[in-house]
């Protein structure tokens, strides 16, 4: 009865333990950065520096929604960032479908799809993700598309909400796009929820000056109706209209607001990250600063009246967008806290304003900059410039700084380079090539920044990507004289055909700001080419789309790179304490949550490939936890939707297994270099006699195609046994019996297998060296 009893009030422990994890704050990730103020922080400390080593796959989720542009004439980026809330998670695939999946398992419980046309003609499938609204009983996840619909979906149903809107979903092109039923209107960030007001941005085009406008509107979430328009070009009589020439801002294309929107819910202010104006790279028509182009505006959220805003390039001739949701952020000055917001940008500034007031806590200057020898155009002769903190990313380069990476990419590298003109950031793009940095995807860009309110730290990653560009005349009667054109055989962008950038490196960064001070805390390469790796050069950077996830376990998580890894950097020093590989690169922003019923805290991303970078294409959303004691790792669990219509078969551009050969030889050096531990592969290395081989189930955690593992578990005679558990647990490292792997393919043993070597091992470290440690006698 004793034993019973025992039994009886750990169990009643442990469920009041599960009781309060369930009540904890920060459990959910109930907004797509997190919180409405998009801080992408998590207040969870189950995985932690000490244990983030440990983490294993829990579980995937195959979306079936891909296009590599054969079927369909549009590439896909799987972007999605999903929603937890009340053990379900909630994410949107490329195609704007809808899937709630159980949080703990993955396994799909509903799906909605819209049904949009596969067949149409945009810059890439996307879609980042969708919001959640709660009152009473009513639970609704408001979905944007990309073709101009928001749906409102009963989130226990998947089923259309009947009162919103015909029948479930508003038309976002009415009073908007009207006028240009044959131009581009969508939606592929996730709408922003203020009470009961959901809040929407837009895609648009920009390629041409006239189109649909990129006005935020903002709607009631039972009904559908409009309830405020803000509009991003000021018109007649709206402050701001002055800084368009006569006319010059009607029916403005671009000029919109496509990353997330943010909101101080107490304060009620949304946060704006505007764009340019169209078109965006030529300007002649539209001399002036032309407001609110490239702008963070803040608005009272339930009128939609601007309170203030700042402008973070005039007259934008370069495609510098604001790419990313502002973040509300807390600095502290002389002692005080002072909320702000702080938006991170193509450019590789940092701006940090006060939220209420609109005040820079930083000084900003106004820089001179050049003018533009294109005819008709006016570029703006200053250029806002904050003193603090640094730029975090490249904003120039001169002809000594070629790459020299490979002979192949420095000779491609140096003919981009003959005849054209090195400029620095704001250098108007000329009638000659002309290089400049930042390029137009930055910088940073919609991934943004992470923010941890312990240390006041702005976690941003970056890429240094040039851009290569001329402008050329356009045919007499044009809506405009000039348009861009690349100026390399890889269009616009200042790299090889390996993609590998014409600069030396490093390319790609990972940057703590200290807010407080307007300095770095620390900034480290993110990325790697695994060919340049082969050569031996060290880690180079690379290009990188996706945002990273900080956590009050002292974790900075980001996936974001063309390399298919997810990496945890210690969030105080930038150590790099875990990386592993995806089915492909996550050019998407992590999350995590904590499951109520395992208690079990999981980190979730979408490694999706393709987008601008590479030709491997995924539909993984991939879940990661720390394995409970004495868990069987088994083949990880995975599942496919039912309603995904893509090639759920298709192999094009897969990539094989690093570190196996098409004899099926197994590399541990290649494995090793990749910083994983033995246990990743040998599960039971640490807790049972058999150190264990993966199967290739297991394989397909990383790699997108596997083979069966060419090394066949060595067998030891029946007479003898080895525990594996009993020499961790004596902490003997696994090197001393298999030897230095990570310099050779095979683990050749460098201690023999034999009787002597054991006892001459057990004798050195006074162990037990008596017949029984190792045989079984017979009867």
């Amino acid at each position: 009865m004793h034993r019973v009893d025992q039994i009886l009030k750990h169990t009643a422990l442990s469920l009041s333990l599960l009781a309060c994890i369930a009540a904890a704050p920060g459990q959910e990730w109930k907004s797509y950065g997190g919180d409405p103020g998009g801080t992408k922080f998590s207040p969870l400390r189950q995985i932690d520096r000490s244990n983030v080593t440990r983490l294993k796959p829990a579980w995937i989720y195959h979306t079936g929604d891909i296009s590599d542009g054969t079927k369909w004439p549009t590439r896909s980026a799987f972007e999605t960032t999903p929603l937890a809330v009340d053990g379900v998670l909630y994410l949107t695939t490329p195609f704007s479908r809808l899937a709630a999946l159980d949080a703990g398992t993955g396994r799909e419980l509903w799906s909605f799809d819209p049904k949009i046309d596969r067949g149409q003609a945009t810059n890439l499938f996307i879609n980042r993700g969708a919001a959640y609204w709660i009152h009473g009983s009513m639970r609704r996840i408001l979905l944007g598309t990309i073709d101009g619909r928001l749906f409102s979906i009963v989130a226990e149903t998947g089923k259309p909400d009947d009162s919103f809107g015909k029948g479930g979903w508003i038309d976002l092109r009415d009073g908007v796009a009207a006028s240009f039923p044959g131009r581009e209107y969508g939606m592929t960030s996730p709408p922003a929820i203020y009470k009961d007001l959901v809040i929407c941005g837009s895609l648009v085009p920009d390629g041409d000056p006239l189109g649909p406008a990129g006005d935020v509107r903002a709607f009631d979430v039972r009904t559908g109706k409009l309830a405020w328009t803000f509009h991003t070009v000021a018109r007649n009589g709206e402050f701001g209209n002055n800084t368009w020439p006569k006319d010059g801002w009607q029916d403005r294309g671009g000029l919109n607001a496509w990353p997330p929107l943010s909101i101080d819910i107490e304060r009620g202010i949304v946060f704006l990250p505007l764009t340019s104006p169209a078109t965006d790279f030529y300007g002649g028509d539209r001399k002036g600063t032309g407001l609110f182009g490239d702008s963070l505006v803040a608005l009272e959220a339930a009128t939609g009246k601007r309170l203030w805003h700042f402008q973070t390039v005039h007259h934008n001739l370069w495609d510098y967008d604001l790419p990313a949701q502002p973040v509300l952020v807390q600095v502290r000055r002389e002692g005080a806290l002072i909320d702000a917001v702080a938006q991170v940008t193509k450019t590789g500034f940092t701006f940090v304003f006060d939220r209420t007031s609109g005040a820079p806590l930083f000084p900003i200057e106004e820089v001179q900059a050049p003018s533009s020898e294109v005819p008709g155009e006016q570029a703006w002769p200053t250029q806002p410039r904050p003193l603090k903190p640094p730029p975090y990313a490249r904003q120039k380069m001169t002809p000594d700084e070629l790459t020299t990476v490979t002979p192949e990419s420095r000779a491609y590298c140096t003919k981009l380079l003959e005849g054209a003109v090195p400029g620095e950031i704001f250098t108007p793009i000329g009638l000659r090539p002309t290089i400049l940095f930042p390029g137009t995807n930055g910088g940073a860009n919609w991934g943004g920044a992470s923010f941890d309110p312990e240390t006041h730290t702005l976690y941003v990653n970056s890429m240094d990507v040039g851009m290569l560009y001329h402008m050329v005349k356009r045919p007499d009667g044009s809506a405009i004289p000039y348009r861009p054109q690349g100026s390399g055989t890889n269009n616009s962008r200042f790299w090889d055909p390996d993609l590998l950038p014409c600069q030396k490196p490093p390319w790609g960064f990972l940057t703590a700001i200290d807010l407080d001070k307007g300095e770095f805390r620390w900034r480290v390469v993110l990325g790697v080419v695994d060919a340049l790796l082969e050569k031996g050069l060290p880690p180079t950077g690379s290009p990188n789309i996706g945002g990273s996830l900080v956590t009050a376990g002292g974790l900075v998580i980001i996936g974001a790179t063309n390399d298919s890894r997810l990496r945890a950097f210690d969030k105080d020093n930038g150590r790099e304490l875990w990386v592993t590989r995806l089915p492909a690169s996550a050019h998407a922003t992590p999350m995590t949550f904590l499951d109520k019923r395992s208690g079990k805290q999981f980190v979730v991303i979408a490694a999706g490939g393709g987008n601008k970078y590479n030709k491997t294409y995924s539909d993984s959303l991939v879940a990661f936890a720390l394995p409970s004691a004495g868990e069987d790792r088994g083949p990880v669990v995975q599942y496919h939707s039912e309603a995904g219509t893509a090639q759920a078969e298709a192999t094009q551009g897969q990539a094989p297994i690093p570190g196996t050969r098409r004899s099926g030889t197994f590399s541990h050096h290649q494995h090793a270099s990749l910083k994983l531990a033995c246990s990743s592969c040998h599960a039971t290395a640490e807790s049972g006699a058999s150190a264990g081989l993966p199967r290739s189930t297991a394989c397909l955690a990383c790699h997108q195609s596997a083979a069966s593992p060419a090394e066949p578990a060595r067998k030891l005679p029946d007479f003898v046994f080895f525990s594996h558990a009993r020499h961790h647990a004596a902490h003997l490292a696994c090197a001393a019996c298999h030897g230095d792997i990570e310099k050779h393919d095979a683990s050749n043993a460098s201690l023999p297998v034999k009787m002597a070597a054991c006892v001459a091992c057990h004798r050195a470290t006074h162990a037990a060296a008596s017949c029984t440690v190792c045989h079984e006698l017979s009867q």
